[in-house]
């Protein structure tokens, strides 16, 4: 799946500029070319060079497929994002407000990291009216899903298919195949957990 290559605009916002500059320092350290990124992840490498100047936001598919190719995650990306980010030593209580946080706009949807730092977990608040599943997501590290309000139809691939409500929530293994929309186009909202993948139990002989 490739994504449109946008045509040339401005940044779209700081957070976006920022995210862009992570991905293109990561990129480089790692000795790549945007032609070399574009062939690991299955974008188109203008796309690519809109989303590390900041003048496109990927979507969260795109994303988890870039982070993969970097060796880090849709978290960290996002993470970079956040003008406050803490220190990863501070170990105080932080709180974060309803307007702060990091954030990823995409269409049909938004997401905002709940911490800030390097935390035991990611907790993210997700919402969207997306009708179209899209691509799965799969990463080695578990998820909890819990919906806050609407329905979600959550498509486990060879699990099946399941309709979520509002106070329902899914648990599931790192390596399960998974994505999720709106059954009739109204919002959905989520807070899903992410295990950290420096906290996966180690596996047994």
């Amino acid at each position: 799946m490739k994504e449109a290559d946008p045509a040339p605009s401005r940044v779209v916002d700081e957070q976006a500029e920022r995210v862009g500059n992570r991905i293109r320092q990561m990129r480089r350290s790692r000795g790549l070319t945007l032609v070399q990124l574009a062939g690991r992840t299955g974008l188109s490498h203008p796309f690519l060079s809109q989303v590390e100047r900041g003048h496109a936001r990927p979507s969260m598919v795109s994303l988890d497929r870039i982070a993969a190719a970097l060796g880090t995650t849709q978290v960290e990306l996002i993470a970079a994002g956040d003008p406050g980010s803490r220190d990863a030593e501070d170990e105080r209580p932080d709180v974060l407000r309803a307007g702060e946080g990091a954030r990823n706009e995409f269409p049909n949807g938004e997401v905002r990291l709940l911490t800030r730092g390097r935390r035991a977990f990611d907790p993210i608040e997700w919402a969207g009216t997306n009708t179209d599943l899209g691509d799965y997501f799969r990463h080695s590290e578990d998820e909890f899903v819990y919906v806050v309000s609407g329905a979600l139809l959550l498509d486990l691939e060879s699990d099946g298919t399941v309709r979520l409500g509002a106070g329902d929530s899914v648990y599931y293994q790192g390596g399960t195949a998974h994505r999720w929309c709106s059954p009739d186009g109204s919002r959905y909202h989520l807070v899903v957990v992410k295990q950290r993948p420096d906290q996966k139990t180690p596996e047994r002989p």
